[in-house]
């Protein structure tokens, strides 16, 4: 009787531990999953926090770069290696290794010297002179402990290459100005000093003051026009006009110029008809035609042309007889106050300026304006212009 009553209870209390046995299992796994639910989520948290931080850092227009405290990479953001020209991962490297620049290089001692580094100017030693400016600070952890630095790179290029053309357009202008002023104050004075009771002389020296006096109002009217040109200020007013019949009008307002080195002008272009600002393009032609007259070869002639593209465009073209154009000029022509032939340029009475005003111009009505020649062969000036729209 004892014995089956301990048997039961033994087969009881064997089926409780069992009963728990399979309740704690299943209360293990529940927490087992839970807890690797939890890990998934957090791994996925830090996953998309980091996601988030790269396309973060990757969508700065600023290049970045962080630094731990042995100076190695940890991060570099897509402006930064497109700064540098850099296509490798950068992470783990120093800085002599990754770029080869000592100037960063000390830049960062410095940053670890002094805490911060603001407006620092880097030049790239590369072919195309490239500015930066680098913001840079050391970063440190809750205790105060150096953790690493970072800098913040800022591309100064356009802005430095706007300074030198500020520098160079107020240099030129200066110049431009200092040789018709200096004429005309010699002449006055030397007038005022009792030259002027020779009539001769007086009526010769008065020439030259208003040669130089026009010269002198030449400049300031293309140095306007180029301004507005610039700027965008001035709009322009486009219709249907007829290319030939603009041509004609130009070539028979320059005839007596060309006449008087007995060159022969030719209009080859057909009856094109063109939505164009006939005002502004009025300037376009004339400045062709007048330095291919000034430069072209005595008893040559001067020609001017255009055919249909493919894309309906019309492209023109001014062609001249004259001694051409040195290789190595004629990327530079459309400049600012750019001359092949300076002392030729200025005793003609030109102010530097008009292929530049043809260049913005032509830009203005979405066209692009280039200049092929062979030295000794002469030199054409062509230009595009769009076709007319759908009616």
């Amino acid at each position: 009787m004892w014995a089956v009553l301990a048997i039961l209870l033994l087969f009881l209390a064997l089926g409780v531990h069992l009963a728990w046995k399979r309740r704690f299992d299943a209360k293990t796994g529940q927490f087992n999953a839970e807890l690797l639910d939890l890990q998934r989520r957090q791994q996925q948290t830090e996953l998309f926090a980091k996601a988030r931080e790269q396309v973060l850092f990757n969508s700065m227009l600023e290049g970045l770069l962080l630094l731990d405290h042995n100076h190695r990479i940890t991060l570099a953001n897509r402006s930064f290696k497109s700064l540098f020209g850099v296509k490798v991962e950068l992470r783990g490297k120093s800085i002599l290794e990754a770029l080869r620049l000592h100037a960063l290089e000390d830049l960062v001692s410095q940053v670890e010297t002094n805490g911060q580094v603001l407006n620092y100017e880097l030049k790239l030693p590369d072919i195309n002179e490239r500015w930066l400016q680098v913001n840079a600070a050391v970063i440190h952890d809750s205790d105060g402990r150096r953790e690493g630095t970072i800098l913040v790179f800022h591309d100064l290029t356009r802005l430095k290459q706007l300074e030198r053309t500020r520098e160079e357009f107020v240099a030129n202008v200066s110049h431009e100005l200092r040789t018709p002023l200096s004429l005309i104050k010699g002449y006055v004075e030397t007038l005022l000093d009792g030259a002027s009771q020779q009539p001769e002389v007086t009526q010769r020296f008065l020439k030259i003051i208003e040669r130089n006096t026009q010269r002198l109002n030449l400049l300031i009217q293309d140095l306007l026009t180029i301004s507005a040109l610039e700027s965008e200020r001035i709009q322009l007013s486009l219709q249907p006009v007829s290319l030939r019949g603009l041509a004609d009008k130009i070539l028979s307002d320059l005839h007596a110029r060309a006449e008087s080195k007995n060159m022969v002008l030719i209009n080859n272009l057909e009856d094109f008809l063109v939505l164009i600002d006939p005002n502004r393009m009025d300037q376009v032609l004339a400045n062709l035609v007048d330095n291919a007259i000034k430069y072209g070869r005595t008893h040559g002639k001067v020609m001017i042309g255009a055919r249909r593209l493919a894309d309906s465009s019309v492209e023109v073209h001014v062609r001249d007889d004259g001694p051409g154009i040195p290789p190595e000029a004629l990327d530079r022509v459309f400049e600012r106050f750019y001359r092949v032939d300076k002392a030729r340029s200025r005793d003609q009475g030109g102010t530097g300026l008009g292929l530049s005003i043809v260049k913005h111009i032509v830009q203005a009505h979405d066209g692009r304006v280039w200049v092929e020649s062979e030295v000794g062969k002469g030199a054409t000036f062509f230009f595009t212009l769009p076709p007319l729209p759908p009616s």
